[in-house]
């Protein structure tokens, strides 16, 4: 580990001496890893071009949480107490690369993470809004809508992955914590973005579905194939008012491993709560839920944002089916969030904000059970690329079985965030 970090900060040293003397840090059809990249979901599409050479933009970020969260259940299995304190420091290092006129790179690796002390990559993409590199003028009417991506990457599959906390980039999170069901993963594929001027987009994608990547069988097969797909209108109609509303799906046939709501490895904001009295590890997804269909999967999401000068509403709606090859039948998770932010100061610069999120979902036991969460936060943006913020959390189980570690589980308390991105 020790030469794994060395060498990590050898290369950013090395990035640093050859391209931020004198960096422009701005790149084409680029979301900005600040205050000015709130709100915004897919990045933006301008056709005109800034590109004069290769350009390496070295980017970061870095967070800090102290946690006053205590957890109890109904005592049949008994659960780890909790107190005050901080959290381990985690940290990102982003490079992001202007390789030709309309073609960049985006590489992420956690530097420190709640699951992985250690430095690993979690991902990265080619992402392609000109085809001039093959030929000049090549489809150019039809990529001046058009957004193409292939890699390793973050699907796009709903909006709320936009406003997600990733790792230490935690700036665009208006709240400490993610959704009960954080629908977030990384597998190998490619995604056309097609947009017009009226405000409709759509999105076609294709991954292998998996998260782990091996070329070993398993009931005779390397894996299956994920679809994705999404619908949606974004239009600022005029200074202070903005609508959006998207759909997205995203659909398995067999697949060795279905990660959708387990892919995040640097792990939940909750630390350490509803843990087995007896536990030797850390359950680093505490606090989330995984309606477990580990082999097939139908997801479908829609998203509504609405921005009035300084208040804005985001709203989750998502409908979920799957099963293990073992189950005979599909099961159905669903869940529903509502978040309501105002934003106010010079350059809305504070905002105060209120997120209730409940999850309703069959256990593979055959049970029905609930998850139900408050969220009230509160945010101040020293500079664009400082954000201090604070949350109180109160989450609820119910109708878990006896004796389950969540049987009459709850949550509740404060924690404090301080983030810096650049």
């Amino acid at each position: 580990m020790r030469t794994i970090f060395k060498h990590s900060v050898l290369f950013v040293a090395l990035l640093a001496g050859v391209s931020m003397y004198a960096q422009d840090r701005n790149l084409d059809n680029f979301r900005p890893p600040n205050k000015n990249g709130v709100d915004i979901f897919e990045t933006t599409k301008d056709s005109v071009t800034t590109f004069d050479g290769v350009k390496v933009r070295v980017g970061g970020a870095s967070t800090l949480q102290f946690q006053a969260i205590t957890n109890s259940n109904s005592g049949v299995t008994p659960i780890k107490e909790i107190g005050s304190n901080f959290n381990l420091a985690t940290a990102n290092l982003d490079l992001d690369v202007a390789l030709a006129d309309g073609v960049r790179m985006h590489l992420r690796t956690y530097l420190s993470s709640r699951h992985h002390p250690e430095p690993y990559v979690k991902g990265g993409y080619f992402q392609i809004d000109k085809l001039d590199f093959i030929s000049e003028g090549l489809l150019s009417d039809f990529m001046e809508g058009a957004t193409i991506k292939i890699g390793h990457m973050e699907n796009n599959y709903g909006d709320a992955h936009f406003r997600r906390t990733d790792n230490a980039q935690a700036i665009y999170n208006p709240f400490v914590g993610n959704l009960i069901m954080d629908s977030f993963t990384t597998e190998v594929g490619a995604e056309l973005l097609y947009r017009v001027p009226s405000g409709f987009f759509g999105m076609v994608g294709l991954s292998n579905g998996k998260l782990n990547q091996k070329v070993t069988e398993t009931d005779g097969t390397t894996g299956g194939a994920a679809f994705l797909a999404k619908l949606g209108f974004d239009k600022q109609f005029d200074d202070d008012f903005r609508f959006r509303l998207t759909g997205s799906l995203y659909n398995t046939g067999y697949a060795q491993s279905v990660y959708l709501y387990t892919a995040d490895r640097a792990g939940s904001r909750y630390y350490s709560v509803m843990q087995e009295e007896t536990a030797t590890g850390d359950n680093f997804r505490s606090g989330r839920f995984d309606p477990g269909f580990r082999n097939t999967i139908t997801a479908i999401m829609i998203n509504p944002f609405l921005k009035y000068g300084g208040l804005e509403f985001f709203g989750t709606v998502e409908l979920t089916s799957g099963k293990r090859q073992s189950e005979v039948d599909r099961r159905n998770a669903e869940q529903y969030a509502g978040e309501l932010i105002y934003r106010f100061g010079n350059n809305e610069n504070f905002y105060l904000g209120a997120r209730y999120n409940t999850v309703n979902a069959e256990l593979l036991s055959g049970e029905d059970a609930s998850i139900n969460r408050l969220q009230l936060g509160a945010g101040w943006f020293m500079t664009k690329n400082i954000l201090m913020k604070v949350e109180y959390v109160d989450q609820k189980y119910n109708d878990f079985p006896v004796g389950d570690v969540l049987d009459g589980g709850k949550f509740n308390g404060l924690t404090a965030e301080a983030v810096i991105s650049f």
